[in-house]
């Protein structure tokens, strides 16, 4: 009968390691869901890094035969790059993208947001990586040309973005979107009286054929960066140090102009 007690509790001990064991194997990082193993502290998956943008704000980041590609995207794909990680692009609603960041969803955002302090309440913003502003957008006979003009007219944005917020303070008769392209189309096609966006997105909608037009002065002047997880201050050094190097020796300039024609990084 001793004999059989010890042999139980031998195999209730064994049990006991490898339960321990798989529980171990198993555990998640609070982060973003994946294995403590894999993982590392500066970027939820060991090897990749992890970005989000939006695929529907061209040419910033959009889809051109199946693929995910545009100046943010390329801007992504070279700081994983130089950094030695894998590059892993995920697309989401913008509206979303800052608290998936927050959340350990992805790694970074290179969505193009405007560098703001409410949301440098939820993350951490890398130094700017682009310069650019808000302006009005309106069909070719549209007078729409202030924000004082927006009164009692129907204004059309992307939702969650700085021009959303803008608008809202100058009347409640607002249509959102998830994607600004998506609102230009929207207005050309007699939607809507007017449409804020960002200056240069609204520029390339009219060379790609929009029958749209610039209206007014520029709204602002607004630095767009590149978020992270707030105290995520390795991958926040890291992003920095590579733009840093990227403008040096003319990465940054060359792909600017590929989409631009121009420096975005500097004030036209």
């Amino acid at each position: 009968m001793k004999k059989t007690w010890k042999t139980i509790a031998g195999v209730v001990f064994s049990l006991s390691l490898l339960v321990s064991g798989c529980s171990q194997g198993a555990s998640t990082n609070s982060a973003g869901g994946a294995p403590a193993g894999n993982a590392s502290s500066m970027t939820k998956e060991a090897g990749v890094f992890v970005y989000a943008a939006s695929g529907e704000y061209q040419p910033f980041s959009y889809f051109k035969d199946g693929q995910l590609t545009g100046f943010d995207v390329e801007i992504g794909n070279e700081i994983a790059k130089r950094l030695g990680l894998e590059p892993k692009p995920v697309t989401s609603p913008f509206s979303g993208i800052i608290a998936g960041v927050k959340e350990g969803r992805y790694d970074a955002a290179i969505a193009s947001h405007a560098i703001t302090e409410e949301r440098k309440q939820q993350v951490d913003f890398a130094d700017p990586y682009y310069l650019s502003g808000g302006q009005l957008f309106v069909r070719p006979d549209g007078t729409i040309s202030t924000l004082e003009g927006l009164k009692g007219k129907e204004v059309a944005v992307a939702l969650g973005t700085t021009h959303e917020k803008m608008a809202r303070e100058y009347t409640d008769n607002i249509k959102t979107y998830d994607s600004d392209v998506t609102a230009l189309r929207a207005l050309e096609q007699g939607k809507h009286d007017v449409v804020i966006t960002d200056s240069v997105v609204g520029e390339i909608a009219i060379t790609q054929g929009l029958k749209l037009k610039k209206s007014g002065s520029p709204l602002s002047e607004v630095k767009h960066g590149i978020a992270v997880r707030k105290g995520n201050t390795e991958l926040l050094n890291k992003i920095n140090e590579v733009l840093k190097q990227m403008k040096e020796d003319g990465t940054y300039v060359k792909l600017s102009e590929k989409y631009f024609n121009r420096d975005i990084s500097k004030a036209e």
